[in-house]
């Protein structure tokens, strides 16, 4: 007897959700180069970056990378990446670096002007995601929005810190 196992799509954010790639590119703007936080100056800086080189050295938040393995293991989740980026070479390091972990996860680099809500089908489907602007978007488009917050600051979602957290919480 074969049996169908109806497992829920989940879509994990990169940054700030998987590895720390928010925290230093703003210090770093804002203090180093005298550079006001607006996305014309993140966007020019995340264009000009050697983003292979950073991304190996920013921090996994969390176990973030254990996290995931745990989550696929369980067999409870369809299990994507859903990442915003400003270039293609930003896509492609991201692919790399995952690759380095996960040869079958599916990696979706979405253009930063383009809504998460408009590459994927969110109806029904889990975002992961510590911008709450993706998660407004995401559950207007009738997806289940939970954030991602090392403080568990849930800002009206439900909320997690450590992502292996999405196989005990309670969502609808």
């Amino acid at each position: 007897m074969n049996m169908v196992i109806d497992m829920k799509q989940l879509y994990i954010d990169f940054d700030g959700v998987i590895l720390d790639t928010i925290t230093y590119p703003y210090e770093y703007v804002e203090k180093t180069l005298g550079l006001e936080i607006n996305s014309e100056n993140m966007g020019n800086f995340y264009k000009e970056l050697n983003w292979h080189q950073f991304l190996q050295d920013m921090p996994v938040i969390n176990d973030s990378i254990n996290c995931i393995q745990k989550i696929i293991e369980s067999n409870q989740f369809d299990v994507s990446i859903l990442t915003h980026v400003n270039s293609l070479n930003e896509a492609h390091e991201k692919i790399e670096y995952i690759r380095q972990f996960f040869k079958d996860i599916k990696i979706i680099p979405v253009p930063r002007s383009i809504s998460k809500t408009k590459m994927v089908l969110p109806a029904g489907a889990i975002l992961i995601d510590d911008y709450c602007g993706n998660l407004k978007e995401w559950t207007e488009a009738g997806g289940i929005g939970v954030r991602f917050s090392t403080k568990l600051s849930s800002k009206g979602y439900p909320v997690i810190d450590r992502l292996d957290k999405i196989l005990t919480l309670s969502i609808a």
